[in-house]
């Protein structure tokens, strides 16, 4: 049987000579190599897409490679593309490094300089691995392998500006609209999804911060299956434990999500903290919710600016969305893009008070009245991030500027920038 083997290397020498020894192995067909991480993703959900047979049994990542580091690299694929076999090229072959590479999801790891006895080993112990795996996919195996879910973050430029609001409206829009859809508040000190919603779940986030194997059953087992039909990840009822949720546990727990259901969205609150951080980062549409006064949009415009110097997320890459709207307020959309310098979202959210009050009260937004006009705008909203499944034969394309694909890891950073 061959095996087919894509080399992950930034370096253009370094890709030549492992590639050459590559190909002296037996039954080895290495692949056009591919120089970052977001080639690679991209590359591995192309094949996905088609069919899982088309993947490549293994793929070999040199520890250089980037924007990504090597080990997030392995973690995301190992989560998304279960029966890939990764090999991690080192010139650190300590035990140490050996073992988080096995906790990130690796099957095996090579010294550098490269030997070809040590390769020809790792190669066909990871090929054999990799078919076993897929010949349990074949037979009913319950892994996702696809491009990946959409992750939407929903920010708010200060307290009270109604994020989450609008992050549980977009979520039961594209769940009603058939698409399988995960809430999750990681607003981790003051997150009131559960409050809006009127539910109690004992388990939150927390409590997949730790969890190095995140399995399809350990998701479930934290996840709340809300009446609506989402799934909600709730934020710990003690503030104090969102410590323990850090930049890299956000970035293992929205890759988990994004595998497992069409649409993520996240109520990441007005706080930025290492984890709505990570998750703003790895977004593919990041809403910035503000409301048009002057405080607010100053906000807004501090939040925009210091996501930028921090390479979270660029302007460009951020669309703000304006909440309780008038036509009689001097600050309009237009003016808020221009003092922003990001997109805005087409449709606005008016003002609702009183429409609004006693769902919110109850703690049953989720059945808000379809004739509320701020439900109506939401769910317009949703439908113009793309959000809402659309009927066959009314499919239209476009998104927005904010809108930066269904794969993680799009941006590359800018050296020193």
């Amino acid at each position: 049987m061959t095996t087919r083997i894509l080399p992950a290397v930034g370096d253009a020498d370094a890709a030549r000579s492992i590639t050459t020894l590559l190909s002296q192995l037996p039954d080895a067909e290495p692949v056009a190599p591919v120089a970052d991480s977001t080639q690679l993703i991209d590359t591995l959900a192309r094949l996905a897409a088609e069919s899982v047979d088309e993947l490549p049994e293994i793929v070999v990542v040199h520890e250089r490679i980037g924007p990504v580091p090597a080990l997030e690299l392995i973690r995301e694929v190992a989560l998304r593309f279960p029966a890939v076999g990764v090999i991690l090229i080192t010139s650190d072959a300590s035990p140490g490094l050996f073992s988080a590479a096995m906790d990130s999801g690796a099957r095996g790891l090579v010294a550098l300089p490269l030997s070809y006895e040590e390769l020809v080993s790792r190669v066909q112990a990871v090929a054999q691995w990799s078919v076993g795996v897929r010949r349990h996919l074949g037979h009913g195996g319950d892994v996702f392998t696809g491009a990946g879910g959409r992750v939407v973050t929903v920010s708010g430029a200060k307290g009270g500006v109604g994020a989450t609001l609008t992050a549980i409206q977009l979520a039961l829009a594209a769940q009603a609209s058939g698409r399988g859809t995960a809430l999750v508040d990681m607003d981790l000190q003051s997150g009131d999804v559960a409050s809006f919603l009127d539910v109690q779940f004992r388990r939150s986030v927390v409590d997949l911060a730790s969890i190095t194997d995140m399995s399809p059953r350990v998701l479930a087992d934290a996840v709340f299956r809300h009446d609506s039909g989402l799934a909600l990840l709730l934020a710990p009822g003690e503030g104090e434990r969102g410590e323990e949720v850090t930049d890299r546990a956000a970035r293992q727990i929205v890759s988990a999500l994004r595998s497992r259901y069409e649409i993520v969205v996240l109520d990441c609150g007005a706080q930025m903290s290492g984890a709505s951080a990570a998750a703003v980062e790895m977004a593919d549409t990041a809403l910035l919710l503000t409301t048009p006064d002057v405080v607010a949009v100053r906000a807004a415009k501090r939040t925009v600016r210091m996501w930028d110097r921090l390479q979270i997320r660029k302007a460009e890459e951020t669309t703000v969305v304006v909440n309780r709207h008038t036509r009689g307020t001097e600050i309009q959309p237009p003016l808020i893009q221009k003092i922003t310098g990001t997109p805005v979202a087409g449709t606005a959210i008016p003002a609702g008070f009183k429409e609004l009050q006693g769902a919110v009260d109850a703690g049953r937004i989720h059945e808000l009245e379809s004739k509320s006009t701020v439900k109506q705008a939401l769910w317009g909203l949703a439908g113009e991030l793309g959000l809402v499944k659309a009927p066959e034969g009314d499919r239209k394309g476009g998104r927005l500027r904010g809108d930066r694909g269904s794969v993680s890891f799009r941006r590359r950073r800018e050296a020193g920038g």
